[in-house]
């Protein structure tokens, strides 16, 4: 799906894969409230105001050393119109309305490829399964999902250094998302940075997306940004995590789309408690 809660997730572990019977868990809350878009031509243009939000579960877990698999699983989705009213006399012109379901869930598998001591590289995928729904609400505008079946191949890269007393990371990510039902193929890509200091570690992401242009369904449709063709974007993510405990967390995020086509501009938020165990 071309939702920006792809962005969200990061890169999970980047290019490292979990360690054996190791288990990650986050819980999450993510939202956006806008009334603004990207057209087409990548013009900032104005639409009746509407939120989405997810509260969604994101697990890996290490069946050897090398193969780690990944769920991400919206498990309530709500899209939202908000109510318009006239300025001049306060009266309804149109109604609000909601809509909400299971969304669109990932599963996939991550694989870690020989390399040095130096770089962590690993290769994914991930399947798209459309459990969300599409063409809710009077105008057929609210919806949790895309309708589509994706599969999308990845390679992650990254390494860490010394820097002082500090260990910075850096990841690089890869990938290409085939889709379904006529939509256009994607390239995506993106780059993350942090660093530990102390219990907090503090994270910038820059994720993008751009179509192959090759579908054959309309893209002249902005419905959330979920159903829309040849939706394209540059997100950037600043990220702040606590660590608690040895095995437990907190962090928050922002998503900005600093540029793209059918895809909105205001930008969304992400709250979350991570468990992570190590055997």
């Amino acid at each position: 799906m071309s939702l920006i809660i792809i962005a969200f997730k990061g890169f999970a572990g980047g290019g490292w894969t979990q360690g054996k019977r190791d288990l990650y868990l986050k819980i999450g809350q993510q939202w956006v409230v806008f009334n603004q878009f990207y057209d087409r031509d990548g013009n900032t243009v104005s639409d009746r105001s509407r939120s989405f939000g997810t509260t969604s579960l994101y697990a890996e877990y290490g069946f050897t050393d090398k193969l780690t698999a990944i769920l991400y699983f919206p498990f309530y989705s709500k899209s939202t119109m908000f109510e318009q009213r006239n300025s001049a006399n306060g009266m309804t012109l149109l109604a609000g309305e909601s809509f909400s379901s299971i969304g669109d869930t990932n599963v996939g598998v991550k694989y870690a490829l020989p390399t040095g001591d130096q770089i962590a590289m690993s290769a994914s995928l991930t399947l798209g399964l459309p459990l969300g729904e599409i063409n809710k609400g009077s105008d057929g505008s609210l919806q949790t999902g895309d309708g589509e079946f994706n599969q999308m191949l990845s390679l992650d890269m990254s390494t860490s250094f010394g820097v002082g007393k500090l260990y910075p990371y850096l990841s690089l990510n890869l990938g290409l998302n085939n889709r379904t039902k006529g939509f256009s193929d994607e390239f995506r890509y993106g780059l993350e940075v942090g660093v530990g200091i102390s219990r907090f570690n503090f994270i910038m992401k820059v994720t993008g997306v751009k179509s192959l242009f090759n579908g054959t369904v309309d893209d002249n449709l902005f419905f959330e940004g979920l159903l829309a063709n040849n939706t394209e974007y540059v997100i950037m993510s600043p990220e702040i995590a606590v660590k608690m405990s040895d095995r437990w967390g907190v962090s928050i995020s922002m998503a900005k789309t600093t540029s793209g086509r059918l895809m909105y501009v205001q930008p969304s938020y992400t709250i979350g408690i991570y468990l992570d165990i190590k055997n």
